[in-house]
């Protein structure tokens, strides 16, 4: 029997990279990413941390969710290593910078989050800031002690595609990192910072749809209809891509 009208035009398939494998050997993701795809019409699919077959993935999918977690090593992107760095995962490492690169020469509707911005930028050829707080100082607080999130404000560009997305300028984000861009990959946009000049947010004006952020999304998105609303244009980019 062959494929139904509703099944060749019914939820896009967003797929979500999964945390590194843990010490009790398993991959996982907090539920938030998953409800945030869901909410937006979506269906999430979880992309285990290994995987070297992007480009049979890439296929199936609408689009991808690169998602927050561990510090990319600083190995990668020819940084120094410091004492804050945690989490820190070669296999993920490896698995994701690939599968951005393909997301990148596709076309793939991508939305970058914390971790996601950062393997996007390593990616392209761009570095990072080990620690921020040795860059920034601690006058506007990414995340708090020892690690946790944080509320501060954002300043998206006007005309930017994520100001599109959001439908504001200003507006408060959930942070959750000690780690940001220092050298922008060439051919990635600043489009929004905080308060103390760190960059919040890069897209690839190139690319028919990818948008990065710094802050978690997911994290307010059922409260915040300017968090829901980059999941909400992720899905519909999605859609055009299909």
């Amino acid at each position: 029997m062959g494929e139904s009208e509703t099944e060749k035009t019914g939820a896009p398939l967003i797929g979500l990279t999964t945390y590194h494998r843990n010490g009790d050997h398993k991959f996982d993701l907090p539920a938030e990413y998953v409800d945030a795809v869901r909410r937006a019409g979506a269906i999430p699919v979880l992309l285990p941390a290994g995987e070297s077959r992007w480009g049979q993935v890439v296929e199936r999918l609408d689009a991808v969710v690169l998602t927050g977690g561990g510090d990319i090593s600083p190995d990668v992107y020819g940084g120094s290593d410091h004492p804050k760095l945690y989490m820190v995962d070669s296999e993920r490492d490896s698995s994701e910078l690939s599968l951005a690169r393909y997301a990148v020469d596709s076309g793939l509707p991508t939305l970058g989050i914390c971790r996601g911005t950062q393997v996007l930028n390593v990616a392209l050829g761009g570095t990072l800031v080990e620690h921020l707080p040795d860059v920034v100082g601690g006058e506007i607080a990414h995340r708090s002690p020892p690690r946790g999130p944080v509320q501060h404000a954002v300043s998206v560009e006007p005309h930017s595609r994520l100001a599109d997305a959001v439908g504001e300028l200003d507006f408060e984000c959930a942070s959750w990192h000690h780690q940001s861009l220092r050298e922008v990959a060439s051919g990635l946009k600043v489009v929004a910072r905080a308060p103390d000049g760190t960059i919040e947010a890069v897209e690839l004006p190139s690319h028919p749809w990818l948008i990065a952020v710094q802050w978690h999304p997911e994290l307010t998105a059922a409260d915040d209809p300017i968090q829901q609303r980059l999941f909400e244009a992720l899905t519909g980019a999605a859609r055009r891509h299909r």
